[in-house]
């Protein structure tokens, strides 16, 4: 079921993820139709028709055997010439097959429209899509980073249903947020039911753009916010592309950054920049890219790189493809955001708070995120459209003499940011072998909590392991370089975007960051 490769009649992919005003986009398509239309939308508060045609002739090109790791290498079937009247954005390629079975006949592709080259020229905010994160979960030509795979291919098409499939309401999310006196549940089987007879893989209950990039963008653009676009590798092909920014903006499930990458966030955060990020399980694996024949590809051995990575044992530890809070890679990403999922990571998943409250419980009303909203201390943000879950940052916390949470400083590991201020605490759980939902697939010799308690907080004792399963979601500000450098507000959870639509809170917390950061 993960394994979709030529599940439909038509499958495509672009030559490049991102491009820029004046390039041309290449699409690579291959195809049982004899004849195909391609349309373009940008995918905005609506979606809008840039580009299309029709009847293109269509010829099949079988993947190669090791296409989920180094990309397909089909030729070029469609170029267009990006239009300079084309605004930054996300823009959705939909292929149609003529002749095949209409439930076989549509395939996606897409690409990002990057800001202006020059730096005077650029919007104030740049909203950077995960889409490391996507191809990590993508299975189409076999593996992905979640079945057996080390290296995936950017070359290659996406898993359907990953960037456009008709909206649900509650059904295709892991998270599954439950009505008054509903049962949870823990073991995914509403979920799982969704995606298999829909014939849909596994990731789009953990990442892609229908999942969480297009709810922000519909709302933040029809709220009048306005985004340059760039991905996550941008900010490895070019060491300027945060220049001239106020601030950056990261949403939804944002796990894969590379060194490069995350080097360019940090000296955007320590020169005066703002980051916001509405994420979850944030900056938790570090990852490779790698030029092939076949187009770039990137290069994470997760659970292993301490034994699997070749880099390991060479003196270049540092960019070992594990956790970024790896002892060997020391660079743990709450030393950027405030939080870590090593101190929190699953709400409402599996055995990890069942029956949790599915929102942030409020501890500090006064705070500026909450400015404008009626929350107080005890309130709850986003419970009715489950906002926490399903994966989520936490931080070490305790008390102070006001009985409010402050961040304490973990033990025998890298401090927190400066200046952190917790607005809202939720519990969150890791999860060992036999605590995932029972429908999905997940590791037979040990959990995220039996690995983050070796890996981190230094054995399988049972102190270790109380230290990686205990923990939470939080949201909080922080200053990581100082009074000097710019501001982060990190909101610790993937499922935040799902409460913009309905949740008058969640939207006007949303917008206090945006207009905080974005008027700076």
């Amino acid at each position: 079921m993960d394994d979709q490769t030529f599940h439909d009649a038509i499958e495509a992919y672009c030559g490049q993820l991102s491009y820029s005003p004046g390039d041309d986009v290449e699409i690579h398509v291959s195809t049982h139709a004899t004849t195909f239309d391609v349309c373009v939308e940008r995918w905005g508060a609506e979606r809008e028709v840039v580009w299309s045609d029709s009847s293109i002739d269509g010829v099949f090109h079988p993947p190669p055997p090791d296409a989920d790791a180094d990309g397909c290498g089909w030729p070029v079937s469609v170029s267009l010439s990006v239009d300079p009247a084309w605004t930054s954005g996300f823009y959705l390629v939909t292929l149609t097959a003529h002749g095949v079975a209409e439930d076989r006949s549509v395939a996606h592709a897409c690409f990002v429209l990057r800001g202006a080259e020059s730096v005077e020229h650029r919007r104030r905010m740049l909203y950077v899509l995960p889409v490391n994160t996507w191809h990590a979960y993508n299975t189409w030509g076999g593996k992905s980073l979640y079945t057996g795979g080390s290296r995936v291919s950017f070359a290659r098409p996406f898993c359907r249903g990953m960037l456009s499939r008709p909206d649900v309401e509650r059904d295709d999310r892991k998270s599954r947020p439950v009505r008054f006196r509903e049962a949870p549940d823990p073991d995914g089987l509403i979920f799982q039911r969704y995606r298999t007879e829909h014939d849909y893989p596994s990731a789009i209950g953990s990442t892609g753009w229908f999942t969480h990039g297009r709810r922000f963008v519909e709302w933040a653009e029809g709220a009048g916010y306005e985004f340059d676009y760039a991905i996550t590798s941008d900010l490895d092909r070019d060491a300027d592309a945060l220049d001239g920014y106020d601030s950056v903006v990261l949403v939804g499930h944002d796990e894969y950054w590379s060194a490069p990458a995350r080097a360019s966030i940090e000296r955007h955060v320590e020169r005066g920049g703002d980051l916001a990020s509405f994420s979850g399980n944030t900056m938790f694996w570090q990852v490779r890219l790698e030029e092939g024949e076949r187009g770039t590809s990137m290069v994470c051995h997760k659970y292993r790189a301490h034994l699997d990575d070749p880099v390991a044992g060479t003196g270049d530890e540092a960019t070992m493809t594990g956790m970024w809070a790896d002892p060997i890679v020391a660079q743990p990403e709450w030393t950027v955001l405030g939080g870590g999922s090593a101190f929190g990571l699953y709400h409402r998943f599996g055995n990890a708070t069942a029956h949790g409250v599915g929102g942030f419980v409020i501890y500090r009303g006064e705070h500026w995120l909450l400015a404008g909203t009626d929350l107080r201390y005890g309130d709850v943000l986003g419970r009715d459209d489950g906002v926490v879950g399903y994966e989520t940052l936490g931080c070490p916390i305790t008390f102070d003499e006001m009985n409010l949470p402050i961040v304490a400083s973990p033990p025998g590991l890298a401090a927190m940011p400066v200046d952190c201020e917790v607005v809202a605490v939720t519990p969150s759980s890791n999860l060992g072998v036999g605590d995932y939902p029972k429908s999905i697939a997940a590791l037979s010799d040990q959990g995220d909590l039996e690995f983050i308690a070796q890996r981190i907080f230094g054995g399988d004792d049972e102190t270790a392991m109380a230290r990686a399963r205990f923990g939470n979601a939080v949201m909080l500000t922080c200053r990581p370089f100082g009074p000097e450098g710019g501001e982060v507000a990190t909101v610790g959870t993937t499922d935040w975007v799902f409460g913009l639509a309905e949740d008058h809170h969640v939207g006007k917390v949303t917008a206090n960051v945006l207009d905080r950061f974005g008027a700076n």
